[in-house]
């Protein structure tokens, strides 16, 4: 996980950076706005502008384009937008450089530490830890299954919140044979993940295969339930496929696993599934000679 935490730190030095760098310019900064009050000539051009309005007016006055009682008027209105103008106005006295300048690096500790229990409580950590197990396992000598299955059997006592946990266990008891620890591991993700059709048709076909391809009432209840949520789920259609063939249905059975190839893709599954059609095509054929066979020499 030190890689991790690397990663994590050089991608908060950016933040780190903007944060801290006002501390750094905030001399500059003080001495540059001082001085820009201390040069402050906005009175001085308010003064100016008066005298301009007021020759403008006086020679109005002497064109006769207003009489004395209009420059009178217009002459006080002046006078009064001067005094408001130039007017004192209150001023906040600048705070030193180094106000505020502790409590900056406490926000920037406060945001890191932050930024950690929120990447714990909703990171993908324990993923990570996955990924570092399988890496672990996958660069050993021999590796095995059997091998992967301890630690990652530990990593669930861990997390045993992860559907990634139960999943990779699920799949591994599966392909080691030990098909009731492959149950009980489904059984744990389907609890986290929720009853998704694609789940309980792994449950229904390895609960079919451990019954002998028997339809038991367990294994028809989640035929009947992921049926009801997804009709042309494919796994349940092979399932019921295998079923009919093994029935002697074989009208049955090609419908199905043709159900089953129109929401597949090319892959194994696809090869296999053709190659019960053919198979039963085949029987169908043969069956349908015997009958007509048995029908001549009678």
């Amino acid at each position: 996980m030190t890689p991790l935490w690397i990663a994590l730190l050089i991608t908060a030095l950016p933040a780190l950076w903007l944060m801290l760098s006002p501390l750094w310019r905030a001399r500059a900064l003080f001495e540059a706005q001082r001085r820009f009050e201390e040069r402050d000539d906005a009175n001085r051009q308010n003064v100016a502008i008066f005298r301009r309005r007021l020759t403008s007016l006086e020679s109005a006055l002497d064109r006769g384009d207003i009489d004395q009682a209009r420059f009178d008027e217009d002459k006080l209105e002046l006078e009064r937008s001067l005094l408001e103008d130039t007017a004192p106005a209150p001023r906040r006295a600048l705070k030193k450089p180094g106000a505020g300048r502790r409590v900056v690096p406490l926000v920037a500790v406060a945001v890191l530490v932050a930024a950690v229990v929120g990447y714990q409580r909703s990171g993908a950590e324990g993923d990570l830890r996955l990924y570092a197990l399988r890496s672990a396992w996958e660069s050993t000598p021999g590796h095995s299954f059997e091998s992967y299955i301890a630690p990652l059997e530990a990593e669930a006592g861990r997390q045993p919140g992860n559907p990634n946990v139960w999943g990779t266990l699920f799949t591994l008891y599966r392909e080691t044979g030990r098909l009731e620890q492959a149950a009980k591991a489904l059984n744990r993700l389907i609890a986290i993940e929720g009853r998704a059709p694609a789940l309980l048709s792994e449950l229904a076909e390895l609960r079919f295969f451990m019954a002998e391809r028997t339809l038991t009432p367990e294994v028809q209840a989640l035929v009947d339930e992921v049926l009801a949520q997804d009709p042309r789920q494919p796994k349940i259609l092979s399932l019921l496929g295998v079923h009919a063939f093994g029935e002697g249905d074989y009208e049955l059975a090609i419908d199905r696993w043709r159900r089953a190839l129109a929401s597949l893709g090319e892959g194994e599954t696809s090869e296999a599934l053709r190659d019960g059609i053919r198979e039963a095509q085949a029987r169908m054929a043969s069956s349908e000679a015997n009958v007509s066979t048995d029908g001549v020499f009678e």
